[in-house]
């Protein structure tokens, strides 16, 4: 099988070589790596390139914001499975494309997850958060669980069924979209137990009380839209369930070399 990898991209010069380093190192042979940027100023345009025809696909033009830039990507793909990788993000080891495809192939599923840590922007050998997704439950969104969305690999059938991601939704498209699929449609899910990326610190969406509250609110927007009815507890479990996260210690071999 053929996967697509999308990497998004904004004025991201200071890290965007770790990220297409781990995705051209990776050791699976079948992948078409798309990197879509949105008119960048500070060098980022000029790193792509220099990576010549390890880029399958680029593009640097204005866009409408992170969620547009990933709808041009997702609408450029050709392979059978789209993942989508951030320019701040890469991933842990050379194998984690491997592995993904291959629980593809073994389970038959519509969509694979797995675990992130998120570490210091600068220093990566800093971990300051640990998402242990675990595997998927019937009606877990119910009670605020959701996978970490640079880990969600997904066949590319589901966005043609399915659709985009919504460009009203903000910070919340991410989850909207997994809670379409996943809840709303049903999509059948895998959840391979290993950390598949790491994250640099700094989302949106925690970065204040105000914008967790502004979260809050279109997470529960989210439901509306798709004609669902939450628990009254289902919008503050979903933050609530995050702090373990910051407790919790990921594997000390998570960047495995083999």
């Amino acid at each position: 099988m053929k996967i697509s990898l999308i990497t998004v991209v904004f004025n991201g010069a200071a890290f965007i070589r770790d990220c297409i380093d781990s995705i051209v190192g990776q050791t699976y042979d079948n992948i078409e790596y798309i990197v879509i940027d949105g008119g960048s100023t500070d060098g980022t345009v000029d790193i792509v390139r220099s990576y010549g025809d390890k880029i399958s696909h680029f593009i640097s033009e204005r866009d409408n914001g992170l969620y547009d830039a990933m709808n041009k990507g997702i609408g450029m793909a050709t392979g059978d499975v789209v993942g989508i990788l951030n320019a701040d993000d890469f991933y842990p080891h050379a194998n984690v494309i491997r592995d993904v495809m291959a629980l593809f192939s073994q389970s038959q599923c519509d969509a694979i997850y797995g675990d992130i840590v998120y570490v210091d922007r600068l220093n990566t050998e800093k971990v300051t958060r640990y998402w242990k997704s675990g595997p998927f439950r019937p009606n877990a969104f119910l009670w605020g669980w959701m996978p970490g969305h640079p880990s969600f690999f997904v066949k590319r059938n589901l966005y043609e069924q399915h659709g985009l991601f919504r460009l009203d939704m903000k910070s919340a498209a991410d989850y909207e979209l997994m809670l379409r699929f996943i809840h709303k449609h049903r999509a059948t899910l895998a959840y391979l137990n290993e950390i598949i990326v790491v994250m640099r610190a700094g989302g949106v969406s925690n970065a204040s009380v105000g914008n967790r509250l502004r979260a809050n609110r279109d997470d529960r927007l989210a439901w509306q839209l798709n004609s669902l009815r939450p628990y009254t507890v289902t919008l503050w479990m979903k933050p609530l369930r995050k702090i373990g996260q910051f407790f919790s210690k990921p594997p000390a071999t998570y960047r495995k070399t083999e």
